[in-house]
């Protein structure tokens, strides 16, 4: 069933092929639901700090902090109500097994000794299925706080910039990767607990792609993966997509050679251009070049279109991703219901 209302949704996971901006979507789509005075968390587990450049902030301790405001205004479905603020955490494994050790085990001054000795890295690396329920534990601590947390902020939404399509039913389907390390204790009861949200309506996994073939492949992979895993699909964000302001006639012609290049010309010497030869031949190939992309775009466009899940466009940024790329980007998402 193809899914278009978002708003039972507390935890996003955004995935994607790597080069895919999943990173960027993530961020944006933070800022999106950080709208009419909502409280966000926006969450890396991948340890490469991108929350950190995007925002243009110092690199984040194991802490959460409040990085950015809202989308507002129009942009985020409403003229009144004050914008939201987007809070960001990175979670560490090692930092994230010493909170476990804490809250679970009263193990304060001991963790921190075991983690002086490597103990807990040599445990975090041996058994990743252990490693990923910590990363997820303290994502679904966020998600549903309790009184082990006193005094944190309350999110409305948590979204998580989440390892690659590749690797993102293992990393959410916890409870089955430690079936062969954990029966019975408190890490396994915590896994088959968190699986209760990761599988419900709560959560929406969603997939980022461009419109390139292995890309494309792997998000049709990947949904197959989670729907088998009983994990719930949300929407494919197509990324970084080209401008369509070229008529369909003139592709056509572009294609098959058939450009007028006195038309051409005529265009170019109005806007007070030199024309020469070798200008038109470059420009004429450079259609060329357009067209043959663009028909392969719309040939995995129509692939995406047979997922049977919600699509949402974004565009490429002309003058790359900062901070008001990704307002923009996170208006769209508004724009298109992904919020």
């Amino acid at each position: 069933m193809r899914r278009t209302d978002w708003s039972e949704v507390q935890l996003h996971v955004v995935t994607g092929k790597g080069g895919t901006g999943k990173s960027t979507v993530a961020a944006s789509l933070a800022l999106a639901l950080a709208a009419e005075g909502r409280q966000v968390l926006l969450c890396e587990v991948e340890g490469r700090q991108g929350i950190a450049r995007m925002f243009d902030v110092d690199p984040l301790p194991y802490a959460e902090r409040r990085i950015a405001t809202g989308l507002a205004g129009p942009g985020a479905g409403s003229t009144q109500g004050r914008p939201g603020t987007v809070h960001a955490l990175h979670i560490d494994p090692e930092a994230a097994l010493l909170e476990y050790l804490a809250l679970y085990y009263k193990l304060g001054r001991a963790g921190r000794a075991l983690d002086r000795f490597g103990v807990i890295e040599f445990a975090t690396t041996i058994a990743p299925g252990v490693r990923d329920v910590l990363l997820t534990g303290k994502v679904y601590e966020a998600v549903q706080r309790n009184s082990r947390n006193k005094g944190a902020v309350q999110y409305d939404a948590v979204v998580l910039d989440a390892p690659p399509t590749g690797r993102i039913t293992q990393f959410l389907n916890v409870s089955d990767e430690l079936a062969g390390l954990a029966k019975v204790g408190p890490i396994r009861a915590q896994s088959d607990t968190m699986m209760t949200l990761f599988r419900s309506p709560r959560t929406a996994v969603h997939l980022v792609t461009v419109l390139e073939e292995m890309p494309v492949q792997e998000t049709a992979d990947g949904i197959a993966q989670l729907r088998e895993a009983g994990l719930p699909v949300g929407a494919v964000v197509v990324n970084q997509v080209r401008p369509q302001d070229v008529a369909p006639d003139d592709l056509a012609d572009a294609l098959a050679g058939r450009l007028d290049r006195s038309r051409l010309g005529a265009d170019l010497e109005s806007a007070g251009i030199e024309v020469t030869d070798a200008l038109l031949d470059g420009l004429v190939a450079e259609a060329r070049d357009h067209a043959e992309r663009r028909a392969l775009e719309d040939a995995q466009r129509r692939l995406v279109a047979d997922f049977d899940v919600p699509v949402v466009e974004l565009p490429r940024l002309a003058g790359g991703v900062d901070l008001g790329g990704l307002y923009d980007l996170a208006a769209t998402l508004d724009e298109q219901g992904l919020r």
